[in-house]
């Protein structure tokens, strides 16, 4: 039997406001209060930095406030985006077996091959890169990233409908590293859009939504049909929005980790992204640690992993950090999409070295 799956469209809404409906969908679907549900959004303009990102390394946060594009933290791991109007955003929600697959890469794989599926049918030749992009002819046309939230995977996408890329990365900081690893003068030279594709041939709005929809329940198997948005989800969104999502305090969680004397820090980049650690220590000898920060642009299941990995750090010798770290993994349920353990560990151990 064909899985259904609720279809809703939340419309434009602000940054935060967005970000909280998200929290609300997982909360309500782990609760059993909805059904699997594939989301439609839209935002005003907005820079919103990754859930381990942070912020003031990663958005050009005086250009941000002097032409009020808002400013955001997601839920979902991954770097630093830039949305408006000319962009639409598309997520689902669903039980971990609804699909048949509980791997988060083989999710990843199915879930994006399946989007550029409906995107072709739009007239362009669009495919899944891993690690979770969709492009044509080797420029992003669709981000993507996702987790999972115990039995309910997250997952969400971000496509480009009509942007100006220069506006884009005037929002962000794009380190010059990033840019030279992969030979381009500009970042924006790394996106296109279906305006820049098609022309004067560019559907509206709500053909660009029935084709992702087509691409959906072709590509994943699925009955998609569109639905209504309850009252207890909004008040649910209102209130997340309200106590956490929307507040300075979680938008600002990671800001400035470098700053101060005392730190310690290293970065890697690599296939699955970059990973940074900040470290200092206490002690005569400055040989314990008192606190470690990781951030960075990759995506980890369950999110929580990288805060506990963080808390079990706390107060070690730092001689025992590498095995500290074999220890947590060990012992962790986890789904890397993009990064391994030796990663973090090469990471912790590198910045405690200097």
């Amino acid at each position: 039997m064909t899985r259904e799956f609720r279809v809703i469209d939340t419309g434009l809404r602000p940054g935060r406001a967005n970000i909280a409906f998200d929290k609300a969908l997982i909360e309500a679907h782990q609760a059993g209060d909805i059904p699997d549900t594939i989301r439609f959004l839209r935002f005003p303009p907005t820079a919103l930095v990754g859930r381990h990102q942070a912020l003031s390394r990663e958005l050009r946060l005086d250009h941000c406030r002097e032409r009020g594009i808002g400013i955001a933290r997601r839920i979902t791991g991954g770097g630093a985006i830039f949305f408006d109007e000319g962009q639409l955003g598309w997520e689902l929600v669903f039980s971990r077996n609804s699909l048949g697959i509980s791997n988060l890469a083989e999710l990843t794989r199915a879930i994006c091959e399946a989007a550029a599926r409906g995107l072709r049918g739009l007239g362009v030749a669009a495919a899944f890169r891993p690690r979770n992009d969709i492009e044509v002819d080797g420029r992003k046309l669709c981000g993507t990233g996702g987790y999972f939230d115990g039995d309910t995977l997250f997952y969400q996408g971000t496509l480009l409908i009509d942007l100006d890329p220069e506006v884009m990365m005037a929002a962000l900081n794009v380190p010059e590293a990033k840019l030279a690893k992969r030979n381009l003068d500009s970042a924006a030279q790394r996106v296109t859009t279906l305006r820049a594709l098609l022309g004067d041939r560019l559907p509206e709005l709500p053909a660009i939504q029935d084709a992702l929809l087509a691409g959906f329940a072709e590509g994943l198997g699925i009955a998609p049909r569109r639905g209504e948005i309850t009252a207890a989800e909004e008040e649910l969104a209102q209130r997340i929005h309200d106590e956490t999502i929307g507040t300075e305090a979680f938008v600002t969680e990671i800001d400035d980790p470098g700053a101060g004397d005392d730190v310690l820090s290293e970065s890697r980049a690599g296939p699955g992204g970059t990973v940074t650690a900040y470290l200092r220590l206490e002690g005569p000898a400055r040989d314990r640690v008192r606190e470690v920060l990781l951030t960075g642009d990759f995506f980890v299941t369950p999110p929580r992993l990288v805060f506990d990995l963080e808390a079990s750090l706390r107060g070690l010798p730092v001689a025992e950090l590498g095995a500290a770290v074999d220890r947590f993994f060990e012992a962790a349920t986890v789904d890397l999409l993009t990064i391994q353990p030796a990663d973090f560990r090469e990471v912790i151990l590198a910045a405690a070295a200097r």
